[in-house]
């Protein structure tokens, strides 16, 4: 791979020596700009006031303990916009009546002479004038009423503020709250007068803007207050009605009461069904006894009664004595009898307690079970009364809760109005003037030395940078080194350009045989002569990339110089096309190589020695199909017999990108030369041509750089040469 060219600091230095022109004309053009500017400029002076700008913290009393300044860059850039502001503006030219004065601060020094200025205003004069010419000022009648004088006063104080606000420059100072206010004007005492009423101006309108807003955050606050006291005593008044409709002085223990009694009633109806379950088991169980009394003694309820533990006792004492009697006395004893009718009599006495504990269960189940039922009943009616203390209390605390919030509110609003009141005086911008602008002595503007100077440094840099950009732009061939280091050929030869119209580059070798193009070719034909280490190339093809490069001049030079040589050179007009080497040498082209190699004529188109040892053969008619004709067996023929008749052939061709009549000869031709044309061929159309002759793998001799100017390039080889009088024509 090609190593890439180190740029060195001369190539630099030769791009700025090549476009030398361009970076003087661009370094005059800026710095003779520069010069009149600075010298025309009105001079304007500065005048500067130094203010105190603080802010101060919110008039809320419950933080006015709480006092501290945070770094607030919108709260600055605020304030630096307000001072900046017409309405300062327009309170300075109220309070300095300059509506009527304006123009008298300016009337003796005036403004200075600016040709800027001066060109607007004589083209703004102009444009009036063509108007009030043509009736199209669009003046309205005098109002008699004096209505347009009125807003023309208006309209100029408008402007005088607006062109006061322009003007006025707010710089803060670093690290500090400290602010410059600064103001411009062609008049001194002007600047110091209007920056000072500035600072006035700007704290009154921080205090107009206080107060109006106090004003109105007053007023509001005094509607919205009397608002919220309506309300307040409206829901005051309807609280206090439905209080002494519903009996709601009670109402709140009432329900203080009612989960306690739930809870009470809950408990009763628990145990009395409970008491109730027992003695349904219970009766459940006894009542059917009454039927068979002997199973009663069973039952832990009638077996533990007194009366009838007792009279079973008694019982078992008298059967006992009956058993024991048995054993003296018969069944008919009266003693027997009696004790059997005595034990009879305990048993139905047990009987009958034993119906009478049945009944006194199925009691105390009824009355157990009208308690349950009583307690439910209760329970309900303890709901029923709950539910509506309820929706009475709902209501109730609906209406309290406006009546609080209506009292909260109307509070808060009385609270703010008095915190206003004694608070409205506090301004939350503190503004203190700490320097007041003094007259300048100086011009601030225009800094002549150093425009000046920066009218040297951007024409300088300016200049060097435009010849770079220019260089790097311009892809054209326009220099040996260039074209070698990005074509990767050598170039064979240098023709500089022809200054003098009035002369011909067509056969220059011949006109002028001392002159430095004479000796451009005479280089070209060494380089030639000289590409091979055995013998030079016979049949040489010259071409270009695009028509109007100077491949027909090279050619022709090129053959004479050749021929100049004692050796037997054929110039053959190959391109067939557009030929003009007939037109150069005025021969007859009604015959030539289009003729031959259609068959039409013989070997008798050469032209033998039109200047001596050179031959030429014209192009002949131009034909329908050259492409065809090139490429035809004739030509090979042609070609064979040349080689024997001459020593060196020169092929003029038609150029290489428009059509392939180049291509075809360049295949079977020796040697092949692309004519470039500096400043206008581009490498990209070279390199495009180069590699279309690569890829057929025709012998590509070199490039020959055309119309070179010198004094737009470091080729000066030939200045170092005397060449008799074309020397001067060559290096102008």
């Amino acid at each position: 791979m090609e190593e890439e060219k180190e740029i060195h600091l001369r190539d630099y230095l030769k791009i700025i020596v090549k476009r030398r022109q361009l970076a003087f004309t661009f370094f005059g053009v800026v710095f003779a700009l520069s010069l009149i500017l600075t010298l025309s400029s009105t001079p304007l002076y500065m005048a500067t006031t130094k203010v105190l700008i603080e802010k101060s913290e919110p008039n809320n009393l419950a933080m006015m303990n709480m006092y501290y300044t945070p770094y607030d860059p919108e709260f600055y850039e605020t304030q630096y916009q307000l001072i900046k502001s017409t309405s300062v503006a327009q309170k300075v030219v109220k309070v300095l009546n300059l509506d009527k004065t304006y123009s008298s601060y300016f009337r003796e020094k005036g403004e200075g002479f600016n040709i800027v200025g001066g060109t607007i205003a004589w083209f703004r004069d102009v444009y009036s004038t063509i108007l009030n010419v043509a009736g199209m000022t669009g003046q309205a009648p005098p109002d008699p009423a004096g209505k347009d004088a009125e807003s023309e006063l208006q309209a100029k104080t408008d402007r005088i503020a607006k062109t006061i606000a322009g003007s006025i420059i707010v710089t803060p100072i670093k690290n500090s709250k400290l602010v410059n206010i600064s103001y411009l004007s062609a008049n001194p005492e002007f600047a110091a007068l209007i920056v000072n009423s500035v600072a006035k101006a700007y704290i009154e309108d921080l205090l107009d803007m206080k107060m109006t807003s106090s004003r109105y955050a007053m007023r509001w606050l005094t509607e919205k207050a009397e608002e919220e006291r309506v309300k307040l005593e409206k829901s005051e008044e309807a609280l206090q009605e439905y209080t002494r409709e519903k009996d709601i002085v009670t109402l709140e223990n009432r329900i203080a009461m009612v989960p306690e009694k739930l809870s009470e009633v809950a408990t009763k109806i628990a145990a009395a069904e409970t008491k109730r379950k027992e003695m349904e088991s219970l009766y459940n169980s006894v009542k059917d006894l009454s039927r068979n009394p002997e199973k009663a003694d069973t039952i832990p309820a009638i077996g533990s009664d007194p009366t009838i533990q007792s009279l079973r006792l008694q019982i078992f004492k008298s059967e006992q004595n009956i058993s024991d009697m048995s054993k003296k006395y018969g069944r008919k004893h009266p003693a027997m009898i009696t004790a059997m009718n005595d034990l009879k009599g305990l048993k139905d006495k047990k009987d009958q307690e034993i119906k009478r504990v049945i009944e006194s269960i199925k009691n105390e189940y009824e009355l157990a079970k009208a308690n349950e039922e009583n307690f439910r009943k209760m329970a309900s009616q303890t709901k029923a009364d709950t539910l509506n203390l309820n929706e009475k209390f709902i209501q109730y605390g609906a209406l309290k809760r406006e009546a609080e919030t209506n009292k909260q509110l109307f509070d808060a609003i009385i609270k703010k109005i008095k915190e206003q009141d004694i608070t409205q005086d506090i301004q939350t911008v503190n503004v203190w003037v700490v320097e007041k602008a003094e007259v300048p002595k100086s011009p601030a503007k225009p800094n002549k030395a150093r425009n000046i100077l920066l009218g040297l440094i951007v024409g300088l840099l300016g200049g060097i940078g435009l010849t770079f950009f220019v260089e790097y732009l311009d892809n054209t061939i326009k220099s040996v080194e260039d074209t070698e280091a990005k074509l990767g050929v050598p170039v064979l030869g240098v023709v500089t350009l022809l200054k003098d119209k009035g002369k011909s580059m067509d056969q220059i070798v011949r006109d002028e045989p001392q002159s430095a193009f004479a000796e451009s070719y005479k280089v070209l034909r060494t380089a030639i002569l000289l590409s091979s280490a055995v013998n030079p190339p016979k049949n040489i093809l010259i071409t270009s990339i695009s028509p109007g490069e100077g491949k027909t001049v090279t050619s022709v030079n090129l053959a004479m110089t050749i021929a100049q040589s004692e050796h037997k050179v054929l110039l053959v007009d190959s391109d067939l096309r557009k030929p003009r080497i007939h037109k150069i040498f005025g021969m007859d082209n009604s015959r030539g190589l289009s003729t031959y190699l259609a068959g039409a004529s013989d070997m008798d188109i050469i032209g033998r020695d039109v200047v001596p040892n050179l031959s030429i053969i014209p192009s002949g008619p131009i034909p329908p199909n050259p492409s065809e004709l090139l490429s035809s067996g004739k030509m090979f023929d042609l070609l064979k017999r040349l080689n024997e008749l001459y020593d060196i052939v020169i092929w003029d061709a038609a150029p290489l990108l428009t059509v392939t009549d180049s291509l075809i000869l360049s295949k079977i031709l020796d040697g092949t030369i692309i004519v470039t044309k500096a400043g206008e061929t581009t490498y990209e159309n070279v390199g495009r041509g180069m590699k279309s002759l690569h890829d057929i793998e025709a012998h590509f001799l070199g490039v020959v750089i055309n119309a070179l100017d010198v004094r737009h390039s470091d080729y000066y080889y030939h200045r170092y040469y005397n060449y008799g009088s074309g020397e001067k024509d060559a290096s102008k």
